[in-house]
């Protein structure tokens, strides 16, 4: 392993407070807004009125009631995150079409099969737009041969046929998934203004976008108050391990932007932006750099994304919405002969293993193409499994895993980096596509994103 690697000890870890409780003071996880309310999925039982198979004397009620009495559990699992509506018993086809008219206006959609010989209850069910979720237990019949067909000619949906009503929660992540980016709204700073992205990811997953100005941001921190700022850098200071190039004014201004960007994002009622720091910064359009305040509301379960890249802010709305994760994004640095890839950035979030958690270690530097302003470099956990992936475009996803084995400390490149162990570096590097970000998640999503790019329309692809 490269001298250059950066370790730190237990005590220095625990010196690291969360900066989390500031944003959701201020505006953060407030349950009124829109992306924070429970998903509403509606779920239907499908029974024929005189049953064969699985049995000719089944107690359809008895298995309704069973599967209902799970279906609870799971909801009381996500309580707050997911609502289960309906449970209507359809057996007719004029049952299942007044089913699917209420289905309509759902995040999601739960068929639950309870005999054989449901293809005419099922096909009102196609046309519904929500995402579609078939659970069949085993001998309940082929329903699943229909729902695979939708599924194969573009219906946004899934299967499962399983004797474990618990191998539906992480379907009950997804419906949330689904709610969150469909209720969320990203402010976009830039001059360029990105329409055709924006507008694709909006068609596929509902997601509002608004371009608002560096003057409007200018103005709010102006408007900020400048002595508070001064007492959140302190603090600041205080519970980093140390501060490097920063003078205590670079770290007050890298506060009051992050008050600025709070009080644009409750303005707006949205919750994630991305701006184009870098052009920003070098024309003075920016008063500072957003670092600081991209850590911070990461931390806090918003979302704070640099270089206007919409691509890796969707990313983190997908895989933080369901893995309760920041993300991490990245310039990808590849080292084929060590079969490793560094992941690079000059922003990064603290609290990698889930929001709220306690804040890993952290120094404070100055951006590093330019020294100037105020980054954060981030002593990562180690030995632990790693999720990479973006939004290539709106319909696709590339996906790769690794192991970090170690925080590097090393003049060249971004101020946070970690050392990753790939399957295949040369794979990925020889098909790389799609931008240069990635964004890194702690824990293996990789199953979880196939099963979302079938219940939210897009292709998983593996790079490595």
């Amino acid at each position: 392993m490269s001298s250059d690697n950066l370790s730190i000890s237990r005590r220095e870890f625990g010196l690291s407070i969360g900066g989390w409780a500031l944003c959701n003071r201020l505006f953060g996880a407030d349950p009124s807004m829109p992306w924070m309310e429970p998903a509403t999925v509606k779920k239907v039982f499908l029974a024929v009125p005189k049953p064969t198979w699985p049995r000719p004397d089944l107690d359809v009620a008895a298995e309704k009631a069973q599967l209902e009495a799970a279906l609870a559990e799971l909801e009381r699992k996500y309580t707050g995150s997911l609502r289960l509506t309906g449970g209507e018993l359809v057996r007719t086809p004029e049952q299942a079409q007044a089913a699917a008219r209420s289905a309509a206006e759902a995040d999601g959609l739960l068929i639950v099969d309870l005999t054989s010989g449901t293809s005419s209850l099922l096909r009102p069910f196609r046309d519904v737009p929500a995402p579609t979720l078939l659970f069949a237990r085993p001998y309940s019949g082929w329903s699943y041969e229909e729902v695979t067909l939708w599924i194969q000619n573009g219906k946004k949906g899934d299967l499962v046929s399983t004797s474990e009503p618990g191998d539906l929660d992480p379907y009950m992540r997804i419906f949330r998934t689904i709610h969150h980016l469909k209720k969320s709204k990203v402010l976009v700073v830039s001059t360029g203004r990105g329409r055709a992205t924006t507008d694709a990811f909006s068609k596929q997953f509902g997601t509002a976008f608004d371009f608002p100005s560096y003057q409007d941001l200018k103005a709010l921190f102006d408007s900020s108050d400048a002595a508070e700022a001064q007492k959140a850098a302190e603090q600041y200071s205080r519970a980093a391990l140390k501060v490097v190039e920063p003078s205590p004014k670079d770290i007050a201004d890298s506060m009051r932007f992050y008050r600025a960007v709070l009080k644009m994002l409750d303005r707006e009622k949205a919750n994630a932006i991305t701006i184009d720091c870098l052009g920003g910064f070098r024309r003075g359009d920016l008063p500072a750099y957003p670092c600081v305040a991209w850590s911070k509301l990461n931390d806090a379960g918003l979302y704070g994304v640099c270089e206007a890249d919409v691509f890796s802010t969707m990313t983190q709305l997908l895989l933080t919405s369901f893995s309760g994760k920041p993300g991490f994004v990245s310039d990808p640095i590849f080292d084929t002969g060590r079969n490793e890839i560094i992941h690079a950035h000059c922003v990064a979030a603290t609290a990698m293993n889930g929001i709220g958690a306690p804040s890993a270690p952290y120094i404070i530097r100055s951006h590093m193409e330019d020294n100037k302003g105020v980054s954060v470099q981030v002593i990562m956990p180690i030995q632990e499994t790693i999720t990479v992936g973006k939004f290539v475009d709106a319909s696709t996803f590339a996906v790769s895993t690794g192991e970090v084995i170690g925080n590097v400390d090393n003049p060249r490149g971004c101020r946070t980096k970690i050392r990753t162990r790939v399957a295949d570096a040369r794979k990925m590097l020889t098909n790389y596509k799609g931008g240069l970000h990635r964004v890194v998640f702690y824990g293996d999503y990789t199953r979880p994103l196939e099963q979302m790019g079938r219940m939210m329309g897009f292709k998983v692809v593996r790079e490595c």
